[in-house]
């Protein structure tokens, strides 16, 4: 269904008919990985700001918190504007953006300039948002979930990877040398992508304002939309949820890891990027229905699995590996599901899916830390398996599924 304020462009998009450069999708998957890794590189540099600026620990933690709000605005107000402006020029203007913010917060004088700082870099760093769609449009209707999935596993590859790089690299340097690094790899970016992007013609011609009106009423126009956001905002819900309490079981009996540890336990996840160019096969052989299923169980099964290994580094480090795979290909599944509903909006469909899916990490996370202090990690683990049944059960009986099983029984074809 396509909505009328997108029909009002004489510029809609056409069809890719020729699929993109595999150095090109290269260059998009380092685009997005090295761009979401600036939400996550605070993590494990939180003990040495606090030294830094003599804060206590809860303070200190507002910069994470503050990190993840400007990302939620900026998903909310910057990426539908991937359908407005030439993305090329967009992309440039906001790693610009970022550039700056990262300077400032490595040379940071104060907390609060660096919590400033954190904000904007947060919001502009939604680039990564703007160039899967990009890859999108790129590609074939019939390689467009595969071109998705290998740009998508940069993505998280940069989430899982960040981590670790940014503790080791503090560890032998800084805090302040990680953002400044950081700052030198998005000008290095910035103009790469400047050099490499191919032109993007506008699918709109709608003003700000009409542009994000017409954000709210893809939700309500797309059920598909409202229903593919929730079932992601479940499953990385759980992810949140076990990435935020797993370093308390490592620090803990019987393992007491170091902080470093813990960063190198994070690699393990890493693993998982692998299953995301396989779930844009998936997608582009109409398996997107069946294997979302195989996801959501495949993640309460690992909860499961990290429940009972509570105490053997093993069996945790197994149950990280499929939890990241099953928030992946479920993902990537969903991504390739709302890109068939407007071929003149994916950037506002973007905006509403991540948005919604990262309001969900955030609940997971938050909810993951209670589980733990009220029942230690085997309420993480009955919580964290409790989201994907919940969206497997919501999958199962969904209502256009419900009416094709009735049609399918009365002879009809489905």
């Amino acid at each position: 269904m396509t909505l009328p304020d997108t029909v009002d462009s004489p510029r809609r998009r056409e069809p890719s008919t020729s699929a993109p450069p595999s150095w090109l999708v290269l260059l998009l998957a380092v685009a997005c990985g090295l761009t979401v890794a600036n939400l996550y590189y605070a993590q494990p540099l939180l003990a040495a700001l606090r030294d830094t600026f003599h804060l206590g620990t809860d303070a200190v933690g507002g910069l994470v918190t503050t990190t993840q709000l400007g990302y939620a605005v900026g998903m909310l107000f910057l990426v539908p504007l991937g359908d407005r402006v030439e993305n090329r020029r967009l992309v440039t203007v906001l790693l610009t953006v970022t550039t700056a913010a990262l300077v400032v917060a490595g040379t940071a004088p104060t907390f609060p300039v660096l919590l400033v700082a954190a904000l904007v870099s947060g919001a502009t760093s939604v680039v990564a948002q703007i160039l899967i769609p990009f890859a999108a449009d790129l590609a074939q209707d019939a390689t467009r979930g595969r071109v998705v999935g290998q740009v998508v596993s940069g993505l998280l590859a940069g989430v899982l990877l960040s981590r670790t790089l940014g503790g080791l690299l503090a560890n032998v340097t800084s805090w302040r040398v990680v953002y400044l690094v950081s700052a030198a790899l998005m000008v290095v970016l910035l103009g790469t992508l400047w050099t490499a992007l191919p032109r993007r013609s506008p699918s709109t011609r709608l003003g700000y304002g009409r542009l994000l009106r017409s954000t709210a009423r893809l939700v309500c126009a797309h059920p598909t939309l409202r229903r593919r956001a929730l079932y992601q905002a479940a499953m990385f819900g759980a992810f949140s949820a076990f990435w935020t309490t797993i370093a308390f079981v490592l620090t803990g009996p019987p393992f007491h890891y170091s902080q470093l540890g813990v960063g190198l336990f994070a690699l393990v996840g890493a693993g998982g990027a692998v299953v995301a160019p396989l779930a844009g096969r998936w997608a582009d052989r109409g398996l997107t229905r069946p294997m979302t299923g195989v996801a959501f169980a495949v993640a309460a099964l690992a909860f499961t699995l990290a429940g009972l290994g509570r105490h053997d580094v093993v069996a945790l480090a197994v149950a990280a590996v499929l939890v990241d795979m099953a928030v992946q290909a479920a993902f990537v599944l969903g991504q390739h599901t709302i890109y068939q509903l407007d071929s003149t909006a994916r950037a506002r469909l973007n905006s509403v899916y991540i948005a919604t899916f990262f309001l969900g990490g955030a609940i997971g996370s938050q909810a993951g830390s209670f589980a733990y202090r009220l029942g230690g990690w085997t309420a993480v683990t009955a919580f964290g398996a409790t989201l994907p049944v919940l969206a497997l059960l919501a999958l199962a009986f969904e209502p256009g599924r419900r009416r094709a099983v009735r049609r399918s029984a009365g002879g009809a074809t489905v």
